[in-house]
């Protein structure tokens, strides 16, 4: 959605990951887009909820290739714009290549739960991003033609988040991810708190985009001057008496857990991550402007790992 009155930090954000970015499975549709056969397909869960799944098979193809896959919360329509930047020195390369929009987002059926949390240890009767993943990957090694039966996963911010999420319990065939500046503890010092100062305008906007409906969609303020509209604003009380009305569930837990309690703590992926159980390269960002070709650099980067290490090597 573009906005009218203004170019919020989070516009520009969501539209550069955007253009970055049953037993029996439904086609929905196949189209040839040089030099890649897509494939439209719905994926089910172990719960029966299936998620909307872009696979985009090299048209070429001579012989089995691994899968490199980035789920999303942002739409996969317009995926095969990631070939032009992002994921060009991979493609050049010869993948396999799925994006999947997360549970109760755009195409997808079920519920979107902001960061879900990640299930307790020995819980196995639970759900979260992990094992949405687990059941993606086996449902590709079982039905994508001439894959090798390697899987890697790479992402920036929430991607990079569902990327770690994966490999918590990780599937057998997943050998390698490239998680890009992910948020780790919301409440320490990630985008709605840092060590506890939440961040107004950020968790405010943020969580109505993704919360006021399937797609993103930008809060519509009155004014050009966003300042000024938090200034009026008065207290925190009249966001749900003025505007969200109780209906956009991050900010209610914004509200309803203001210090680092037990839902923060419950919700951060640090004490999950006990070892390392998939080959993971080190990233970290930023928040200055980088130079020129910095997102080529880090790509590159990205693909000597998954690459050159042989982690998902095309030789199977």
């Amino acid at each position: 959605m573009t906005p009218t009155r203004r170019e919020p930090f989070l516009a520009a954000l969501v539209v550069s990951l955007l253009a970055l970015t049953s037993a029996v499975p439904l086609l929905q549709n196949t189209q040839v887009a040089n030099p890649f056969v897509v494939r439209d397909v719905m994926i089910p869960m172990r719960d029966g909820v299936r998620l909307h799944t872009k696979i985009f098979t090299p048209a070429g193809q001579a012989g089995p290739l691994p899968i490199i896959m980035k789920r999303t919360p942002y739409g996969v329509e317009g995926s095969d714009g990631n070939f032009v930047s992002y994921l060009k020195a991979l493609a050049d390369e010869g993948y396999i290549f799925v994006f999947q929009d997360l549970r109760g987002k755009f195409g997808s059926e079920g519920t979107f739960v902001m960061q879900r949390a990640p299930r307790a240890p020995g819980n196995t009767a639970a759900l979260d991003e992990g094992t949405d993943t687990y059941d993606t990957i086996e449902w590709l090694l079982k039905n994508v033609p001439r894959n090798n039966g390697r899987v890697g996963m790479l992402g920036i911010s929430y991607d990079g988040w569902t990327t770690i999420m994966g490999a918590l319990e990780p599937h057998p065939a997943l050998k390698a991810i490239s998680p890009q500046a992910s948020p780790a503890d919301m409440w320490l010092g990630d985008d709605f708190h840092h060590n506890g100062a939440f961040r107004l305008s950020y968790g405010f906007e943020y969580a109505a985009m993704m919360e006021s409906g399937k797609d993103v969609q930008q809060f519509a303020f009155d004014r050009y001057d966003t300042f000024g509209w938090y200034l009026a604003l008065g207290p925190l009380s009249n966001v749900n008496a003025k505007y969200l009305h109780g209906k956009i569930p991050t900010w209610n837990d914004f509200v309803a857990h203001p210090d680092y309690d037990e839902f923060w703590k419950r919700q951060t992926m640090i004490p999950q991550i006990r070892s390392v159980k998939v080959p993971t390269p080190a990233s970290r960002k930023y928040r200055m402007p980088g130079p020129p070709g910095m997102g080529a650099t880090r790509t590159s980067i990205t693909s000597r790992f998954l690459t050159r290490r042989h982690f998902i090597a095309r030789r199977g």
